[in-house]
């Protein structure tokens, strides 16, 4: 059990700051809001910098500052690059951005692309996996908030992790995605300063010859160039970030958000902010070992090291509270955008196919309390067991990495084959949950996204008949 180094009433006032402000900014910024498309779309009017930063601040999750050192501790070299290629699908969906503008000009959510593609078997199929997928990483961030309060302030795992989403779920709901736009902005410089500044201070309190030389004669296996499990696991989160970012609507809403042309160079740039911070986390947890830092859970390694590194530069108690601050925004920046997104798709795409019309601009905002509110409370009692962050977050790999090639298929061809590709999907989910439960958890977005591929590309020499 991790001995807390930072007072509990101390960091409870830290977070209750912290707190006060998102809901307030949340509540100043949500008067913009004065339409529904106000509300889920900031106005279509988000420009460079708040986009870039707002991309950049939601990929910086829970995962990014505890999934990426425990790699590196684990699994050493690769598992600090393999982290890092969650950035590829930033890059990547830069230019399909531009050509999701182009078909979708008044597109709404992700959901109107699927409807538009692959009719209502597709859009419906979308739906299931997105939502699985979005209450999965929802609660994978509500986990990580409660164990790293506790690990680092002896905050009560459940104390913290309702806290986290209490604070979430309010400023979003007041605010819409002009609250999530504007604390992400705030929120991503913060995570920068402290990666920096955290950064910069281990590389003064570590040798770099030295920590490879205790590396090389402790812990060998870290330094190996060829490890099967380590390698499996670079291809499985680089598809697995593929899968993420091309189909969830929390990329897909800041595109249609994002005023014209921003999107694609506002997630290649936010693609470069985030890209060297799984690198430094990765680093900071090789220096576990040479430091002499007691890790007893791996989870918990990156902040550990880098608070002792704080420490030992005589920040003291600045430390604990630089640490707690990132650690909370970066957590933040996550669970509002998933609760936004994932809102939006109940709001507008359930909604409007239950009733046939859509919400009435009188009683939108209190329909979308209500989702957003509702969303937190599911998210809240699925966080209560306190599940493994890995076990909650890589069983929902095969799903997202089985639309890799659809979304792709269908942004850029003029016309696909409906039925086979939608059959690719099902047959690409269940080998790929298959390989995850009989095999291991690294090989499943390997295996659903080579599946869907074939499916996928093969579905182009075959009759178009029942294309759209």
């Amino acid at each position: 059990m991790t001995v807390a180094s930072m007072d509990p009433g101390l960091a409870w006032g830290v977070i209750l700051v912290l707190g006060v402000i998102w809901v307030a900014l949340g509540i100043m910024w949500g008067r913009k809001a004065e339409t529904s498309e106000g509300f889920m779309l900031a106005g279509r009017k988000i420009g460079l910098a708040l986009g870039s930063a707002t991309v950049m601040a939601t990929w910086v999750t829970s995962n990014t500052v505890m999934l990426a050192p425990k790699f590196a501790y684990t699994m050493g070299i690769w598992g600090v690059l393999a982290y890092s290629t969650a950035s590829f699908g930033l890059f990547l969906f830069a230019p399909m951005a531009l050509r999701i503008r182009r078909l979708l000009p008044a597109g709404v959510t992700a959901g109107d692309f699927f409807r538009e593609k692959y009719g209502t078997a597709g859009w419906a199929f979308f739906l299931v996996i997105t939502l699985i997928y979005s209450m999965s990483w929802l609660v994978t961030m509500a986990i990580a908030g409660g164990e790293l309060l506790n690990a680092l302030t002896g905050i009560s795992y459940h104390a913290g992790m309702s806290f986290i989403l209490l604070v979430c779920v309010l400023y979003t709901l007041f605010g819409g995605l002009y609250a999530v736009v504007g604390t992400d902005f705030v929120q991503s410089l913060i995570i920068l300063f402290g990666v920096v500044l955290i950064g910069a201070l281990v590389v003064g309190q570590v040798d770099l010859g030295e920590t490879h030389a205790h590396l090389a004669r402790k812990q060998p296996m870290l330094l190996e160039g060829f490890m099967p499990v380590a390698l499996l696991s670079f291809f499985n989160i680089m598809l697995f970030g593929f899968g993420e970012v091309f189909h969830n609507n929390v990329w897909w809403s800041r595109t249609f958000a994002m005023r014209e042309g921003v999107a694609p160079k506002a997630f290649v740039l936010s693609g470069f902010l985030w890209f060297p911070i799984p690198v430094a986390a990765g680093f900071i947890a090789l220096s576990a070992s040479p430091l002499d830092v007691n890790v007893t859970e791996a989870n918990q390694v990156g902040p550990l090291v880098a608070e002792q590194v704080l420490s030992q530069a005589g920040l003291g108690t600045f430390a604990g509270i630089l640490i707690l601050v990132v650690l909370f925004c970066s957590i933040a920046s996550s669970i509002d955008s998933l609760l936004a997104a994932t809102s939006d798709l109940v709001l507008k795409d359930v909604w409007q196919t239950a009733t046939g019309e859509g919400l009435p601009e009188s009683s939108f905002r209190r329909w979308a309390a209500m989702v957003i509110l509702g969303f937190g409370v599911l998210a809240w009692s699925l966080s209560l067991p306190r599940w493994p962050l890995e076990q909650v977050l890589y069983a929902s790999g095969p799903l997202v990495s089985s639309l890799i090639w659809p979304v792709i298929a269908g942004v850029f061809w003029k016309r696909v084959n409906v039925p086979v590709i939608l059959g690719g999907v099902l047959l690409s989910v269940a080998l790929g949950l298959f390989a995850y439960f009989a095999l291991a958890w690294y090989v499943a977005c390997v295996v659903a996204a080579g599946v869907s591929m074939l499916v996928t590309i093969g579905s182009r020499f075959l009759p178009l008949s029942q294309s759209r």
